[in-house]
């Protein structure tokens, strides 16, 4: 459905990603974060998604087209320990809300794992965003700290996450809501990438699809 694009970044130089648009004009936009393998298909079909329902979707390159194999966690680890998560959010998520808020419309940020880490950062540092969806994701907070969040933002996490711990959930909800800040956190009986239909073994797909209902609706009442 979708198509490889070029897109303008706020320093002038150009990012990569993958863009789907729905059968109307005018439609919403939502960004869309890879998790710590890359550009995987499994992130270009939840821009397929997106189209589907609606929105006009685009997931920047943060890896400049390295793909990691689903196996190989070390490699995924070297990738995502090398990326500059703020760069990359100032410059190819901005960049990307940009380019599909050129007509005015409302734009909204999700991702998963890494990009969910990503969205919350964006959630501070990129104006042009109305809204977030998170995916098991929280950034360190000299990254982003909740009390800076300026959008409403969902939050969907697991339950046995070893990465983005139950005991770190607790803790960013509490000090989002102790700021006043829009948020609503979901928890799953689920393992950390529960979301992702091609690994089955995290994939939870009864917990996937609650979370994607619960994320349809936060767009529609945040980017309609």
């Amino acid at each position: 459905m979708g198509t490889k694009i070029g897109f303008k970044r706020p320093d002038g130089k150009t990012g990569a990603g993958y863009l789907a648009k729905p059968g109307r004009a005018n439609a919403p936009g939502i960004v869309v974060i890879q998790e710590w393998w890359g550009v995987q298909p499994q992130i270009t079909g939840i821009c397929d998604r997106l189209a589907l329902a609606g929105y006009e979707a685009l997931a920047p390159d943060l890896y400049n087209g390295v793909v990691v194999p689903y196996h190989d966690t070390d490699a995924a680890n070297r990738e995502m320990t090398s990326l500059n998560f703020l760069e990359a959010t100032d410059q190819l998520v901005r960049g990307a809300a940009q380019f599909l808020a050129r007509t005015g419309v409302k734009v909204g940020l999700t991702g998963f794992c890494l990009g969910g880490a990503v969205t919350i950062i964006g959630a501070v540092r990129v104006p042009e965003l109305a809204a977030g969806v998170c995916f098991y994701g929280i950034p360190p907070k000299e990254a982003a700290d909740p009390s800076a969040i300026r959008i409403p933002l969902q939050g969907h996490f697991a339950n046995e996450d070893d990465w983005c711990t139950p005991q770190a959930v607790d803790a960013f909800e509490q000090a989002s809501k102790a700021a006043k800040k829009d948020i609503e956190v979901h928890r799953y009986a689920a393992k950390h990438g529960f979301v992702n239909e091609q690994r089955p073994e995290v994939h939870e797909r009864r917990c996937a699809e609650q979370a994607w209902d619960r994320m349809l609706g936060f767009w529609a009442r945040h980017l309609k």
